[in-house]
């Protein structure tokens, strides 16, 4: 009778579950319809309107004629290969993805439906759902499919997922990623989404597990891997044919040049695209593009549009392009972000894609780890051709000589540092630093700026201390880096950075269409100190003679504590200026062409572009702006202030006085760390340059360049200084 009595409870509890959740039905039932009309909108710092996450491009609903049988195969084949027997919900699929999960002991497999997928997709659901909430998504599933078709269903799912580069939905991505393919489609008669070819669909379908783990754009060979297990499937599901097969693994992915995400509405779209992905990844494509959000960024959109102006001055009337990135050391928070001379023709962002050789940006890691070893700036080296031996038995060579034999003599640390001399700062990276190898101490130097936040690898070739990497790094992993040298050894970071702790932050609130904060939706910042102060602190004096009589005199501005490194890659293929003010705003300025390392040696005034030229410039003319900006600004709030203690109304008659803006508190962490000092000198001017990343390589540095004008210098790279 017990039993009896418990079985009855527990059926009756199910359906009382389920009867319970089919108020959630007509929300889902216009899903697609109801998300495309709310677009979310982006604000800067100060509040005002940047653009929105998407445009009208991606409210393109399709009907289940208009889209290719090869799609929906391609998802199926990956997604739900069992989607044509289920009910919503696939109990053998389940057990399946539990056996496996067993078996390897970890979470990875899993399974959910092409159903529950769409309804957790039009539920809004995050990704860490509690058991009830899966239950209840479950539930929804089986009623759904009691009213719709599985065709309906999986057209809806089709028009409501994300594929990666802005582009929501089937006929979206289609444009996006093979529109050049197929001159003519997109149109209502032809949409794209109906011309897809097998391997042009399994690559899409590739992309819905992660858009941005399998952009075909950016991680081309995670793309191509995953795109022909897709292939694999699809053929073992009777799909397509073993000719097709072959041939559509041999096909290559679009180029990055083919791929056209659609049009973003904002006044920087390259920062606009970086956060749209974080906000995609933490809240869901339809939550992100059409739940009516109010993002309030970190951007400040006059010192963005000072730092655009500065880059077309400069860079306007050469075939090279600048990339930069301006951080706040106080709370991580990424100011000003340019990513390429123009999105609409050149989407990809230099400033958070682009990895380039960094050359004698390196330095600065290299002296802060000295220092933490109790290494004095004042010690000498000789100024001279250098070879190092390692690897087996020493039989490997590095030879490092300067640029045109030119050479300081006797010269310490710190001026080593003043003029990028690449002969002293290899031998004190690669055989005055602690360790019993030469890996050991590229080891520590890696290890330093990846306590200093650079999250990608870092090589640990001998090349590298000059620069050399086998993967360069990006303007924003490299600004971050810097940023916390900036702030005293303090690496900040806030909880809704894309990494918490470990990365800067895009932006600081979320709020629904009434104004209230979201859940998850607003951002504390996090402290942690990997840098001894002291340390920092020295460093940061070195680095200001840079500035002052070195490599880096272009960068001058006149502002307090004012600090900074070039970086010439070998060639000139790649030229750097990194550095900050006092703990103010760190920003570091990359020039160079965007697809290759053609070397820049008659760009700048008939003479070659070095660190100090383009680079330094751009980097002056940013924190000029910043400067003025934060001026006029404090004029501005000392006004309101008079205005109103005064009690004079005239300032606000006839209309609202203008917003000036004041930091909001954050709650803040910390966290321990620590390193050792140093003391210092000055020597005559030289230049380097840094070598490629291979043991036989030979780094060299010049002089300034010779048609710079008065006081210009050059800075050190995967050649040059």
């Amino acid at each position: 009778m017990l039993l009896g009595l418990a079985i009855l409870a527990l059926v009756s509890t199910v359906f009382g579950m389920m009867a319970a959740v089919s108020q959630d039905l007509p929300a889902i039932y216009n899903f697609a319809q109801y998300k495309s009309s709310k677009n979310s909108v982006i604000v800067d710092a100060n509040g005002e309107t940047l653009g929105t996450l998407t445009s009208d491009q991606n409210k393109i609903l399709l009907n289940s004629a208009q889209i290719s049988p090869n799609i929906k195969n391609a998802v199926i084949s990956i997604e739900d290969s069992r989607f044509y027997e289920h009910d919503g919900v696939d109990f053998q699929g389940i057990g399946r993805a539990l056996i496996k999960d067993v078996l390897s002991q970890s979470a990875a497999q899993g399974g959910s439906t092409i159903t529950e997928q769409f309804v957790k997709n039009a539920l809004e659901a995050e990704s860490n759902r509690t058991l009830f909430v899966k239950f209840k998504e479950a539930a929804l599933a089986y009623r759904l499919e009691r009213h719709w078709s599985k065709d309906k269903i999986l057209t809806e799912y089709l028009n409501t997922i994300y594929f990666g580069e802005g582009a929501y939905g089937i006929e979206a991505a289609a444009r996006t990623f093979f529109g050049a393919a197929h001159p003519g489609c997109g149109t209502s008669e032809e949409p794209c989404a109906a011309v897809l070819e097998p391997w042009e669909a399994a690559t899409l379908a590739a992309s819905i597990a992660s858009p941005s783990a399998y952009d075909p754009k950016v991680y081309p060979e995670n793309s191509l891997m995953r795109r022909n297990i897709v292939l694999e499937k699809m053929y073992e599901q009777g799909y397509i044919s073993e000719e097709q097969l072959a041939e559509g693994k041999q096909q290559a992915l679009p180029a990055p040049t083919d791929i056209e995400p659609p049009s973003l509405d904002s006044k920087a779209p390259y920062f606009t695209a970086y956060l749209r992905q974080q906000l995609v990844e933490r809240y869901g494509p339809s939550k992100a593009f059409f739940g009516g959000l109010r993002v309030k960024s970190t951007l400040d959109l006059r010192l963005q549009e000072k730092a655009e102006e500065a880059v077309r001055s400069y860079m306007g009337y050469t075939p090279a392009t600048a990339s930069l990135v301006v951080i706040d050391n106080h709370n991580a928070t990424i100011k000003a972000m340019v990513g390429g001379p123009d999105f609409e023709t050149a989407p990809f962002n230099l400033a958070t894609q682009g990895h380039r050789q960094p050359g004698s940006s390196i330095k600065p890691f290299t002296l802060i780890t000295a220092l933490e070893q109790g290494i004095s700036p004042s010690t000498v080296y000789e100024s001279a051709e250098q070879e190092f031996h390692f690897g087996k038995k020493g039989k490997e060579v590095f030879r490092v000589t300067n640029d045109e034999d030119a050479y300081l003599g006797s010269c310490s640390i710190e001026c080593a540092t003043t003029f990028s001399d690449n002969s002293i700062y290899a031998q004190l990276a690669l055989e005055g630093l602690k360790g019993k190898t030469v890996e050991d101490r590229t080891r520590a130097i890696a290890g330093t700026a990846h306590r200093m936040g650079y999250a990608d690898p870092i090589s640990t070739n001998p090349a590298m201390v000059l620069g050399g990497f086998k993967e360069g790094v990006t303007p924003l992993g490299w600004t971050y880096a810097y940023s916390t040298l900036g702030n005293n050894g303090d690496r900040v970071s806030g909880t809704l950075a894309p990494r918490p702790g470990d990365s800067p932050v895009s932006y600081t609130e979320v709020t629904d269409k009434d104004g209230q904060v979201i859940k998850g939706g607003d951002n504390d910042s996090t402290h942690e100190q990997v840098i001894d102060e002291g340390v920092a602190t020295e460093a940061k004096r070195i680095l200001e003679t840079v500035v002052s009589t070195g490599t880096g005199t272009n960068a001058q501005v006149g502002a307090e504590g004012q600090w900074g490194k070039t970086g010439t890659t070998e060639n000139n293929g790649d030229a750097w200026f990194c550095g900050g003010v006092s703990d103010e705003v760190t920003a570091c300025v990359w020039v160079g062409y965007a697809d290759t390392t053609t070397p820049m040696t008659t760009l700048y005034q008939g003479g070659p572009v070095m660190g100090g030229t383009f680079p330094a410039l751009i980097w002056a003319s940013v924190i000029s702006a910043w400067e003025d900006i934060k001026a006029e600004r404090a004029a501005e709030k000392a006004s309101k202030k008079d205005g109103e203690e005064s009690g004079d109304e005239s300032s606000t008659e006839g209309g609202e006085s203008e917003y000036v803006p004041v930091e909001p508190e954050v709650e803040e962490t910390y966290e321990g760390g620590g390193g050792g000092a140093g003391g210092g000198a000055g020597a005559p001017e030289a230049e380097e340059q840094a070598p490629e990343a291979t043991p036989e390589a030979t780094p060299e540095a010049t002089p300034e360049a010779p048609a710079a004008p008065e006081g210009a210098g050059g800075g050190g790279g995967v050649t040059a200084g």
